[in-house]
């Protein structure tokens, strides 16, 4: 006696709480095709998606669809085409839109006759399917079950779904663009401040040819700094996560003291944040020159409070020398 065979058919019905985008997104990572293709099967008439299938691998082939989030069905069927057929060549066929002789490889994409293995990379696909129904859950982070190992030629094949960030930012010292630490930031400063005092010496020789030359020079010079200023800004702004429009805390007074030591010492993000990834790890001349900074304006520090504290002295022995008279 010959045994039943099945067919799995759909007619669009999804299974409770299943979203459709959902269920469409499953569908086409389970069959490996494209969305054009998947939206056919939502067209409103039933569809046989598999045929001439024993009644295990039916039952197998119903609950990963199920799991996908279709509520298809198995019907008793002498038998009929196992694959996915492109869309053309169907009508042309006369046959259903989805299926019909021929097959497209749900592992490698390969369009083939129908058999129940794959020409272009060997795979059973009964059995892939199988597999990819056990461990899709798996891949979607929405159940227990451990996933396929990265070698079997049952895993599902892993392809990039975005952009991938490198894994430290370029850097640019001319753009509003990227991120620097803070010792970078010290570093940049100091360069630029040597740069801006050796360019003022040539400002002032100028200026003792032509005073017009040296006044435009200078207000180029100004203008240049700030530009450069505030791009060095932005870019350790954005590596704490900060907008760099928080730079216009500096046109007030007291604020932009303050303002400026934060950022110093607020350290930035780990990893990459909305301005992109972290910048490189400083260089040793990076260390040496934000090293010489601090040191400088620790001791630009230390002179104006002894300074200070001589013009207090002075001042209060000026007070003993001459007494107030009665």
């Amino acid at each position: 006696m010959t045994q039943t065979r099945f067919k799995i058919v759909f007619d669009g019905e999804l299974m409770p709480e299943v979203a459709l985008e959902t269920a469409k997104d499953n569908l086409a990572r389970l069959f490996k095709s494209d969305r054009t293709r998947i939206n056919s099967l939502f067209c409103g008439s039933t569809v046989a998606i598999k045929r001439d299938l024993p009644e295990s691998d039916a039952d197998q082939y119903l609950a990963a669809l199920h799991r996908a989030g279709a509520k298809a069905r198995k019907e008793p069927d002498p038998g009929a085409s196992l694959s996915l057929l492109a869309g053309k060549e169907a009508e042309e066929l006369g046959e259903t839109p989805q299926f019909a002789a021929t097959m497209v490889c749900p592992k490698c994409g390969q369009q083939q006759r129908k058999s129940a293995s794959c020409a272009g990379c060997g795979i059973i696909i009964t059995k892939f399917v199988a597999h990819q129904a056990v461990f899709s859950q798996a891949d979607t982070g929405s159940s227990g079950h451990a996933a396929a190992p990265a070698n079997s030629p049952y895993a599902t094949p892993k392809a990039a779904v975005a952009a991938t960030l490198p894994r430290y930012g370029e850097l640019n010292v001319f753009s509003l663009e990227g991120r620097i630490g803070r010792l970078r930031y010290l570093a940049w400063s100091l360069v630029l401040s040597l740069c801006v005092a050796g360019i003022m010496g040539v400002v002032a020789i100028a200026a003792n040819i032509s005073e017009t030359l040296g006044l435009v020079l200078a207000v180029s010079v100004v203008l240049g700094t700030l530009v450069v200023s505030v791009q060095i800004g932005a870019q350790r702004l954005h590596d704490i996560g900060w907008s760099a429009w928080l730079l216009l805390l500096n046109l007030l007074p007291l604020v932009n003291s303050l303002f400026w030591l934060v950022l110093l010492i607020v350290p930035g993000s780990a990893g990459a944040n909305r301005y992109g990834p972290p910048p490189p790890a400083n260089s040793l001349a990076v260390k040496l020159l934000a090293g010489l900074f601090l040191a400088l304006l620790l001791g630009g520090l230390l002179i104006l409070f002894l300074g200070g504290f001589a013009m207090l002295g002075l001042a209060l022995s000026g007070l003993e020398l001459n007494p107030a008279q009665p």
